[in-house]
């Protein structure tokens, strides 16, 4: 506990600092820019520091037995710290992020020292040639893009079932990554990277293999307007046709957890039971005059997907495969005020799991105050799992983003 308090004051003490002993040179931007934003006497460094939090109610229901006494909670969803900048040259930027809400720092184990998971990202990105960036420390992967999309602006209120079930979410590695154009409007994005592939936070060391990710993206009528390609919604109304088609490939060798480097560690009589995992991702983004649209589609398999002990026998553990299909659209009535829907589908194996196939339909709407950066969601959500069990999951939440 004293050594929590500890790390509180050091983070609250160094944002304190860089306030008031550098109020000459801070540069307050707009809302949604940053709190302030530094910059070194020299101009060999630079700083723009975050904030922003999600306030979230949700109300649920067992259609099954009936809508009188449904479940309630209120929870800051999200609460991120983000810094940003350049150090010693413009070619060299970096990016950090902790996560400050009960929800951000959860997962803590023996795996993480037993400490709360605050970093979200710790990395640096060196642009060494031309086109050319490297990236190193701990982000996210390039897996499917709702998951790359960040938090602060996504189209509803929260992911679809697809993404919590197969992202490949954040790891520590490095990742090379290069774009060029093929015609004048005709871009190609190519990334590829090896990760611990044990997920963030951890410092027991890497169990299994390593974790081999690359992804491909198509962009045939050029950039979306402010990365677009990577936002939820069309606030930029972009003015002709943008397309976005992302295909990606990850391969987690004798990975140790039960979805890639996501999940929980598969243990058993002489210590952790391992696969091979591999997971596709293919994907699209779509945006003209307000309209949007965003598909994908997961497929996750592995060598020997049931957890066994050395004489065979099973733990009870299993890696989660299958299949996911996740249709998103939305619909800008006025430059603040958009409708949306979305379709999702997970089937996992049924010989492994028992259950059948999963479909959740979602109808939400958003008021955008100040774009992302000051919005109130709200969404409606009916989930039905082998059309034996029915739910009904109703969401509200604020999110402002300095």
């Amino acid at each position: 506990m004293k050594l929590l308090m500890l790390r509180k004051v050091v983070i609250l003490s160094c944002i304190y600092l860089c306030i008031n002993t550098n109020a000459q040179e801070t540069n307050a931007p707009k809302f949604g820019k940053g709190l302030f934003n530094l910059v070194g006497k020299d101009s060999t460094w630079s700083m723009k520091v975050g904030l922003r939090f999600q306030t979230l109610a949700t109300s649920s229901w067992d259609v099954n037995n009936g809508l009188s006494n449904p479940e309630s909670s209120f929870l800051i969803r999200r609460s991120r710290l983000k810094f940003d900048g350049f150090a010693y040259s413009p070619k060299l930027k970096y990016k950090v992020e902790l996560g400050l809400s009960n929800r951000d720092q959860s997962g803590a184990s023996q795996y993480t020292s037993n400490a709360p998971r605050y970093i979200l990202d710790a990395v640096l990105k060196w642009n060494f040639a031309g086109n050319f960036v490297l990236w190193f420390g701990q982000t996210k992967l390039p897996g499917n893009r709702e998951r790359v999309i960040s938090s602060a602006n996504m189209q509803q209120v929260d992911r679809s079932l697809l993404n919590s079930r197969f992202n490949i979410d954040r790891d520590i590695g490095i990742q090379l990554r290069h774009h060029f154009n093929l015609t004048e409007t005709f871009i190609v994005k190519e990334i590829f990277s090896i990760a611990q592939g044990e997920g963030r936070n951890i410092t027991t060391g890497n169990i299994g293999g390593h974790q081999y990710t690359t992804r491909l993206e198509l962009l045939p009528f050029g950039n979306f307007a402010g990365k677009g390609d990577y936002k939820g919604s069309d606030l930029k109304f972009e003015q002709k046709p943008k397309l976005a088609l992302g295909i990606a490939y990850d391969f987690n060798n004798d990975a140790s957890k039960t979805r890639s480097n996501q999940g929980s560690y598969m243990l058993n009589d002489t210590g952790f039971y391992s696969t091979n995992i591999s997971t596709l991702f293919i994907d699209a983004m779509y945006k003209h005059k307000g309209f949007s649209l965003m598909a994908e589609y997961a497929n996750r398999t592995a060598e020997d997907a049931l957890a066994k002990n050395s004489d065979g026998t099973l733990t009870g553990d299993e890696v989660q495969v299958g299949n996911g299909l996740n249709l998103q659209s939305g619909y800008l009535l006025s430059k603040t005020l958009e409708v949306s829907a979305r379709y999702t589908n997970i089937t996992l194996d049924k010989n492994i799991t028992g259950k059948g196939a999963e479909n959740q339909y979602t109808l939400g709407l958003s008021k955008y105050i100040s774009g992302h950066q000051l919005k109130v969601q709200t969404d409606l959500s009916y989930t039905d799992i082998g059309f034996k069990t029915n739910k009904l999951l109703y969401r509200l939440q604020v999110d402002i983003h300095f």
